[in-house]
C-alpha cells in the first residue's frame, strides 16, 4: 500500500507572508505622504525659498534681515 503524502504548504505560507508585508508597506506609506496631498509641504517650501532670497538681496544692499 502506498504511503500517503503530507501536503506541504510551505510555498503557500511564504507566499501569504510576502503579500501581508507588501500590503502593509503600501499601507504605511499611504499613510506617510498623507500630508503632501495637503499642499502643507509645497507652501512651506515656497516660503523657505522665498525667505531665503530675502537674505541673498539683503547681503547685496548691506541690510540685515534679522
Amino acid at each position: 500500500m502506498a504511503e500517503e503524502k503530507e501536503k506541504d504548504n510551505t510555498w503557500l505560507i511564504a507566499g501569504v507572508a510576502i503579500a501581508a508585508v507588501i500590503l502593509l508597506v503600501v499601507l504605511l506609506k499611504q499613510d506617510e505622504t498623507k500630508h503632501l496631498q495637503s499642499g502643507a509641504v509645497a507652501e512651506l517650501q515656497k516660503e523657505t525659498f522665498s525667505n531665503i532670497e530675502k537674505r541673498k538681496t539683503s547681503n547685496v544692499t548691506g541690510n540685515v534681515g534679522n
